[in-house]
């Protein structure tokens, strides 16, 4: 991407390399490395340490405590931190809720919330996810009643990321069931530690735990919870899940992770004694992938600055999304043929460069589910680009 950048883009780019390498602890960017489920600890550490910077919260208007960077500077600041080997501030609080909050939230929402999302402090979840509602969220089934003072919400959400280690979930629950599905939906904010909240673990195909089922049984919620207006809750979801998807492109993080694994393989010998990287089939793979990656790169820094322009991202989430989800699959793919029976080692076993891989392929099989299914992903570009019904 240096090749189109400006002059001020490229000294900013070296003022936020080298400021992240003198904040960044080498625990935490060894962490990073090797594939290892960041703690709650590791994450709001690495939070508190932005913020004390003002890059708490890179991409947030400076109304709202962020540093008011351009669309490429905050492009910049990603790239850095994920070449850098940083731990990932937390998703929800900082690139869903905070937003979602700002722009739809009350005042006194904004002054509770918003500081403990930039700093790091309070940890949030989405409870969107059902047994019987994923990507088609106008099934959600978990009810919230009106009662004097508040609301009692109850039902479940599955799959949720981070609820073991959150303080409050983003939750969206039906108040109306007398119009049609889309309509009658409406979002609150939920104390995970309210009577009524059970979180059950649910562990993933690679040994981790971040996923949990969320059980709310009558859990009470005050008035104040409600974001926004009761039963508009499916317009603030969707702003919401457009923000989701397109972070889940993870394009900084998958170009850091295909730049080592591209250094690896060079130093590999494949089964006809030569360099890996110059088996015809593997290097033919490995251009695909880091053509793809450039294209990405590009698609996503237009979303960026069409958002910095008061146009919200449309089906280009979603378009990002698939093809950023298909290219982790594909990176850790690659590692997998490259390496073979040595990245099955656990990376705490001296297995190197090569550890740690299999681990990786497995998370990565939920990709191209989470954020809404690229099968879904696929139907609203048809719809929204082809007209097709």
């Amino acid at each position: 991407m240096d090749a189109f950048l400006t002059p001020e883009e490229r000294s900013f780019r070296r003022e936020i390399r080298d400021a992240v390498a003198a904040m960044l602890p080498p625990e935490l960017a060894q962490k990073t490395r090797e594939g290892i489920h960041h703690s709650r600890q590791d994450m709001s550490q690495w939070n508190a340490l932005l913020d004390a910077r003002g890059w708490g919260a890179h991409h947030w208007p400076q109304d709202y405590g962020g540093p008011g960077w351009t669309p490429v500077q905050r492009f910049i600041f990603e790239a850095e931190c994920a070449a850098a080997d940083a731990p990932p501030t937390s998703v929800f609080g900082v690139y869903l809720v905070g937003p979602t909050i700002y722009s739809f939230g009350s005042e006194e929402q904004k002054r509770r919330y918003l500081p403990g999302i930039r700093s790091g402090a309070e940890f949030w979840c989405q409870g969107y996810s059902e047994p019987e509602a994923g990507s088609d969220l106008a099934a959600v089934r978990t009810t919230a009643r009106k009662v004097e003072g508040g609301w009692r919400i109850a039902g479940q959400k599955a799959w949720t990321t981070e609820a073991h280690f959150a303080d409050l979930m983003i939750c969206l629950a039906r108040t109306n069931t007398a119009v049609k599905s889309q309509a009658g939906l409406s979002l609150f904010v939920l104390d995970m530690q309210a009577p009524g909240v059970t979180i059950t673990p649910v562990i993933t195909i690679d040994g981790a735990h971040s996923v949990n089922s969320v059980f709310l049984d009558d859990v009470f919620v005050p008035d104040e919870a409600l974001i926004g207006e009761v039963d508009k809750g499916w317009t603030y979801a969707k702003f919401l899940l457009n923000h989701e998807r397109t972070n889940n492109a993870q394009v900084h993080r998958s170009r850091r992770e295909f730049e080592r694994l591209k250094a690896a393989a060079a130093l590999c010998i494949g089964e006809s004694g030569r360099p890996t990287l110059d088996e015809p089939g593997l290097r033919r793979r490995f251009a695909i992938v880091e053509q793809k990656l450039g294209g990405l790169e590009v698609t996503v820094l237009r979303v960026l600055i069409d958002q910095t322009q008061g146009r919200e991202p449309g089906p280009e989430a979603s378009i990002v999304k698939i093809i950023g989800s298909q290219l982790q699959q594909a990176i850790t793919e690659l590692a997998m043929d490259v390496f073979g029976a040595a990245a099955v080692v656990a990376p705490e076993a001296g297995g190197g460069e090569t550890a740690g891989w299999t681990e990786r392929h497995l998370f990565r099989r939920v990709v191209t589910i989470y954020a809404g299914a690229n099968e879904i992903q696929k139907t609203i570009v048809a719809r929204s680009t082809l007209g097709l019904r």
